[in-house]
Parts: C-alpha cells; sequence; structure tokens
C-alpha cells in the first residue's frame, strides 16, 4: 500500500483522528479522516495556487491555439525572463481570463456569502465588460435573454456546451474546499451549469477536484486518479482521462507516446461548430487530457509540469495555468522555483482587467473563503491551525451533451466558396438536407459604420411551417455565437429557411456554414 507522502518541502500534514492513512485507505471511503495544517501552510498553498495560474498561461500565452491536432517541437524556443508577465499585462491583458474569469465568482461569494445562488453568478458574468467566447458567450447571450441557468449551459441552448470555459475556470472551486472535493463539486455544479454541460462541466469538476486532493497528498498519481472518481465512469471525459492514465502506465518515460495515442483515440470534435471535421479542438476532454499530460509525466518537477502541458498544443495556455497552478498549491508558494517566479512580483499588485482584485488581494480573499468552507465542511479553525475534515469522494450525476448524434457533413458558405447572407435586399437563406439536426455558424453586423448597433430578427421554417423566431444582436459584447441550430429534429428529408422579419438596410446576418447530424447508429 502506498502511502500518503508527507513533509514536501517542510509542509507537513499531521493527521487527526486516523493512524497511517494511506491514498488506498482515503479513497476507500474513510470518512473519519482528518488532516492539519498550519495557516501559514494553507496559505503557502493557495498562494501557490493562484500564482500557478498566473505563471502557467504566461508561459504558454504566445503559443494559445497556434498548434492544432499537433505537438511543439523540442526545438521551438518558448520564451521565459523577467519581463514575460509584464508584457502580457501590459499588452494583452485578456490572455488572463483564465484567472478573471474566476474572479467574477470569487467576488460574488465575497458579497453575497458562500450560499450566493446561480442566478446572482451568472448575472455578474453575462453584464461585466470583459470578452467572451465560445460557451461563455453562448451562455451569456441566454442570460441576457432571459435564459438561466442550468438551461444556459445545457447543449440544446448552447452548442459549445462541451467546450473548456467552465474547465479554465473552476480553480477557484478547489481552492476553497481544501481535501473536500464533494463541497467542491457542490460550487461546480452551481456554477459549471451556467456555461457548461456533460463533458463541460465534468472538465471543471476534474479540475477543481485535483485543487482539493493537491491539499492533502503530494503524489501526483494519487491527486489525479482521486479526482477522477468525481466524474461518472459512463462518461466520455472519464474514459478519456483514464486512458491517458493507464498509457502513462505503459510508457511512463514517453510523454509524446502517449499524446499520440490521445490524438489517434480522442481527438474527433463531436460538438463545438468551430471544430467539428477541424483541426481546431477546445474541447475539454481533449483539454483536460493535456493538463493530465504535464502533470503526470512533470512527476512533481514545476518546469517540465508546465512544459509538457504547453507543449501539448491547443488550448495551450490554459492547459499549463491548471497545471501549474494544481502543483503549485500541492507544493506551496514558497516552494516554486524561483525561475518561474520572476517577474511575478512587477504584477501581484496590478488589478486583473475589468476587476478591481490583484493576485495580492486574490490570495487574501482565496484563504478567507477556505476558512469557511472547511468550518462548514466540519472541519475547525484555530488560532495558527486548520483541521481539514476530508471528504471520500462520491461521483456527480451522468449528463452528456449531444447524446444519441453524430456529426455527418459541414457545408461550407465561406471563401473560396461565396459567402451566404440575410440582407435587406437578399431576405432569405435555404437549405435542403438529410439529418437529425443542424447548426448554420455566422454573424450578425452592421454593414454601415454610421448605423447604431441593433438585434436583427430573423423567422425559422422548417419544411415551410413556422418554428422559430431569432433575436441577434450586432453588437459583440452580446452577440449569439451562431445563427442558429437545433438537435431536436425529426430524422429525415428537410428543408430550413431563415427569412429577414426585422432586418434594415445597413445590416446583414452572414452564414459561414451548415453542420449536419445524424442520429448515431
Amino acid at each position: 500500500m502506498k502511502m500518503l507522502r508527507m513533509g514536501i518541502a517542510g509542509l507537513l500534514l499531521a493527521v487527526i483522528g486516523c493512524s497511517s492513512p494511506t491514498a488506498e485507505s482515503l479513497s476507500g471511503g474513510n470518512k473519519s479522516s482528518t488532516f492539519k495544517l498550519s495557516k501559514a501552510e494553507l496559505q503557502d498553498k493557495i498562494k501557490g495556487g493562484w500564482a500557478g495560474q498566473v505563471i502557467g498561461c504566461s508561459y504558454g500565452g504566445p503559443t494559445e491555439f497556434k498548434w492544432l491536432g499537433s505537438m511543439i517541437n523540442d526545438q521551438v524556443p518558448i520564451a521565459w525572463d523577467e519581463h514575460q508577465m509584464t508584457m502580457w499585462y501590459d499588452q494583452f491583458p485578456g490572455l488572463y481570463d483564465d484567472v478573471y474569469m474566476d474572479l467574477t465568482f470569487v467576488s460574488v461569494f465575497e458579497e453575497h456569502g458562500i450560499d450566493a445562488p446561480d442566478s446572482l453568478h451568472a448575472m455578474a458574468f453575462a453584464t461585466a465588460d470583459y470578452m467572451l467566447w465560445h460557451a461563455n458567450q453562448a451562455a451569456r447571450y441566454n442570460i441576457l435573454q432571459g435564459i438561466m441557468p442550468p438551461a444556459s449551459g445545457h447543449y440544446l441552448n448552447n452548442p459549445h456546451a462541451d467546450d473548456i470555459d467552465f474547465q479554465i475556470e473552476s480553480d477557484f472551486a478547489g481552492l476553497m474546499s481544501p481535501g473536500m472535493i464533494n463541497a467542491s463539486s457542490e460550487l461546480c455544479d452551481r456554477i459549471g451549469h451556467i456555461m457548461n454541460y456533460g463533458d463541460g462541466w465534468y472538465g471543471g469538476v476534474f479540475v477543481a477536484g485535483m485543487y482539493t486532493q493537491a491539499f492533502i497528498s503530494d503524489d501526483i498519481q494519487f491527486v489525479v486518479s482521486e479526482a477522477l472518481k468525481a466524474v461518472p465512469q459512463e462518461s466520455r471525459f472519464y474514459q478519456l482521462i483514464s486512458d491517458v492514465i493507464q498509457w502513462h502506465k505503459e510508457y511512463p518515460d514517453d510523454w509524446k507516446r502517449n499524446w499520440f495515442e490521445i490524438q489517434r483515440k480522442w481527438s474527433f470534435e463531436k460538438g463545438c461548430p468551430d471544430g467539428v471535421f477541424k483541426a481546431f479542438n477546445i474541447d475539454a476532454s481533449l483539454n483536460a487530457a493535456y493538463i493530465v499530460l504535464g502533470l503526470l509525466y512533470g512527476d512533481g518537477d514545476y518546469g517540465k509540469t508546465v512544459d509538457i502541458s504547453t507543449r501539448a498544443g491547443q488550448d495551450s495556455d490554459c492547459n499549463p495555468s491548471n497545471a501549474a497552478g494544481i502543483l503549485g498549491t500541492m507544493i506551496g508558494f514558497s516552494n516554486i522555483p524561483d525561475y518561474w517566479k520572476q517577474g511575478l512580483d512587477r504584477v501581484e499588485d496590478r488589478n486583473f482587467s475589468y476587476t478591481d482584485l490583484a493576485l495580492t488581494d486574490v490570495y487574501q480573499l482565496g484563504y478567507k473563503h477556505a476558512l469557511q468552507m472547511i468550518e462548514r465542511g466540519g472541519g475547525e479553525v484555530t488560532n495558527d491551525s486548520v483541521v481539514i475534515a476530508y471528504q471520500a469522494v462520491l461521483p456527480v450525476r451522468l449528463e452528456q451533451s449531444f447524446d444519441g448524434l453524430f456529426p455527418r457533413e459541414r457545408v461550407e458558405h465561406q471563401w473560396p466558396l461565396a459567402e451566404k447572407q440575410i440582407t435587406y435586399a437578399e431576405k432569405s437563406y435555404q437549405i435542403d438536407f438529410k439529418g437529425a439536426g443542424i447548426v448554420l455558424t455566422g454573424y450578425a453586423q452592421r454593414t454601415n459604420g454610421a448605423l447604431p448597433e441593433r438585434d436583427l430578427k430573423v423567422n425559422v421554417l422548417l419544411n415551410g411551417e413556422p418554428i422559430d423566431v431569432l433575436n441577434l444582436p450586432t453588437e459583440v459584447a452580446s452577440r449569439k455565437t451562431d445563427v442558429y441550430w437545433n438537435y431536436e429534429l425529426p430524422e429525415g428529408d428537410l428543408q430550413l429557411e431563415l427569412v429577414a422579419a426585422d432586418l434594415p438596410e445597413g445590416y446583414r446576418v452572414a452564414i459561414t456554414s451548415a453542420l449536419i447530424y445524424d442520429q448515431e447508429k
């Protein structure tokens, strides 16, 4: 039996209420286990988790979505020096959406308490000034149109439901729930369904779960495997990460072989309209696999962990951000190598874009909320220490997006082919197809910049019968991510028509592609 290794870099986890706990005894359901940390140790771990996110995001920033379906070769240099973080803060602060999105929810907890309902989080998120993409933007549109969580994240209302969005924003839930994975999962249920569903939600449950385990164990394989138990075994997400763990056992010294196995079996995108039949892949489960690659093959080495999660490609700033945050929690801020902290002191006191919070503020808020959660979870807070009541993992419920559907064809309507559009002069778009579902990608926009932004109205007809009316804002922040989707069509030969209802001169609706789904056989 493998013991939980104690005392990494001076962080002593004193065990109370049970003798000689092991990874196996904890995962086997020993609900009486408690762990003691000094308050200084707890603060150091929380600080390491938040700082790690900024470090990993900064390192991977230059590579984000530049390597699609390919790894970043070892010969490709990735710059790292004392100026990198300052450069990103100054020139492209939006890089840190990994962090400032979390801070929206942290701020709601601070203002309204730990029990703040999903509706408060949703409105804070939907009305914030920052730009959003994919599942986040689809959820923002839904909320502003009156579709509140959990419906705002459900795949029938959000074609990006399996995307990475909540996965990159879930760190806060684990950092405020040390050793309490079920408490973390409850937070993820409440907030993750604002923008995601199914595997997109599981990504957040899993990442947050790894943070919770990093507080009480320095065995990275235990941290990964134990957190995965929170995800239903029947899900695609669980099966993918299980494969990565197994391939690590088969190829323990070759992360690239593992990467190739992931690519061969799991790289097909089913949901995100921007990735189906393309190299681009923002699916939560695939990118979570790249987080796990870094953690398992890094084996506690901070630089290797960050570098591998980056060089796996795709969303290669978010993935090392999560990996570096989890490992930073495990070893604590004081044990992150100085090489990786260089330049951090220049930005720690600077507010993240669209927030009134800097890293130094978040260190304190994260610590404050963790103390509240520890007490709520049956633990104890004293003058100089905390006792954490460890929670044996309970899996969350099973849910899967796009169930019973499979993409069959993408009909392109953009260069080098003629783009389709609905305008004041060209009042309709029509497509005849055979299938059980469809997504029309595209956008609404002004063609005359002197005109004000406005909402365009378009009627939807199926086989000549009206079935929907679309509200399509031209304003970018409140835009609809895709023009139209329907995953519940009667399978067969269908005709879909979009007809302008309120679309004045000087505006248009561009339709860039039609993605056709069949029922899965």
